[in-house]
């Protein structure tokens, strides 16, 4: 019953950062904020056929990987971080375990190799907040709930971005997603519905939602990797330069030498030129403009579905020799062309069965999958087996400290025939 309380002790922690644990009658109930070995008391806050959900009320045995939150607005309700109660240490090796059991239990691979990536800053990194707006000030959401918690700080955001907690009045918006070049101080707004009536610091270009429907275009500019990449307010961007630049720095190992290998040089066999990299859902462009900034001869194949994205490729891309080809399309529908490498960084969803059969058509000797889901990488990993492609192993990211959101780097191998 929604609102009884009960003692579990919780095994595992499942994707999507949730303890589980199993209920007298053998349920499965998925326990916000418990970790593995813990015996704790938790109130139920959804019941289902198979399954229930509920939150800690009381730990009676605690993990040696618990602490307690860093940051205070956790106490105060604020849903953004999920797993401030553990250890940044620990996090890194429940991400670990998290990809793993998704690819044994989803992928079918009994025993998958996967390893943690370079430790990163886990706080003041974040460099896109998106924030709730209440009697015009910004706040978070309160965990599974739309009511608003105004806070004055956040623990993981760019601290030129958290200024604008207590810098900006927002009038009647609903809705402002704050965006910084971290390398560059650009700072930008876009504000839900409009932008009337917001007021921020001079150097913060706004922009309402309905502008940017309506045609108008505004970016700001990173720098990762040595390049000056422009992002325009729709297009997406890792959480920071340093995420941007762990990530394209795992690509490059499991693109060039594989997993382990000694060489990881992005310049290395995987770039050589005269080869063809495909770089499906490519975004502006980063893994093609660091790439080449550090050396890679090879001609980039770009496929992109969204316009702002396209348009930041073409900029960030220009002057590249041989000049990448960047199609606009989305990667379901894209012709296929012999390839030597795809890279692939797909939305949460993961690839599915059709993109994956459209990336398996280029014939290419390895895919290398950016997966930001650990069940979409287990779906995808078993749909690409079964396309002829061997998942040769994985390096999780911590790319967004403090939360259960795993970014993971797989290879996959094509098969001998």
């Amino acid at each position: 019953m929604t609102g009884s309380r009960m003692v579990l002790t919780v095994d595992r922690v499942a994707t999507g950062g949730e303890g589980v644990a199993r209920d007298s009658d053998g349920r499965v109930v998925f326990v916000h904020g418990g970790l593995p070995g813990e015996r704790v008391e938790v109130e139920i806050t959804e019941q289902r056929k198979d399954f229930a959900r509920a939150v800690v009320r009381t730990v009676e045995v605690a993990s040696p990987q618990r602490v307690d939150p860093p940051c205070p607005e956790v106490a105060h309700g604020c849903g953004g971080c999920d797993w401030q109660h553990v250890a940044p240490a620990s996090q890194r090796d429940l991400r670990v375990e998290i990809v793993r059991d998704a690819l044994r239990r989803l992928g079918r691979i009994a025993d998958p190799e996967v390893r943690a990536g370079p430790e990163l800053p886990v706080e003041r990194t974040r460099t896109t907040l998106r924030f709730a707006v209440s009697d015009g000030r910004l706040g978070m959401r309160r965990r599974r709930s739309h009511d608003v918690l105004t806070v004055v700080d956040c623990l993981v955001g760019h601290p030129q971005l958290t200024a604008l907690l207590t810098d900006g009045l927002f009038d009647d918006a609903e809705e402002v997603t704050v965006r910084i070049g971290a390398r560059t101080g650009e700072r930008i707004a876009v504000v839900a519905p409009h932008a009337r009536g917001v007021q921020l610091p001079a150097d913060v270009r706004v922009v309402g939602l309905d502008e940017l429907r309506a045609g108008r275009r505004l970016w700001y500019h990173e720098e990762v990797g040595g390049c000056r990449l422009r992002v325009s307010a729709e297009s997406f961007f890792q959480a920071g330069p340093e995420a941007a630049e762990a990530l394209v720095e795992v690509v490059a190992r499991h693109a060039g030498a594989g997993l382990g290998g000694d060489d990881q040089r992005p310049e290395g066999r995987a770039f050589d030129e005269g080869l063809t990299v495909v770089d499906a859902y490519a975004g502006i462009g980063l893994f093609a403009a660091v790439f080449a900034a550090r050396g890679a001869r090879c001609r980039f194949v770009l496929v992109e579905s969204g316009a702002s994205a396209v348009a930041d490729a073409r900029i960030n891309l220009a002057g590249i020799e041989p000049a990448p080809k960047i199609i606009r399309t989305q990667v379901e529908r894209w012709h296929a062309q012999p390839a030597d490498l795809v890279i692939a960084d797909p939305p949460r969803t993961g690839l599915g069965k059709d993109a994956a059969q459209r990336l398996a058509a280029t014939g290419a000797a390895r895919i290398v999958l950016v997966s930001c889901e650990p069940a979409a990488l287990g779906r995808d990993a078993l749909i690409l087996d079964g396309l002829g492609y061997r998942f040769a192993g994985a390096t999780t990211l911590d790319l967004f400290p403090h939360t259960s959101h795993i970014e993971v780097v797989s290879t996959f191998d094509r098969a001998p025939t």
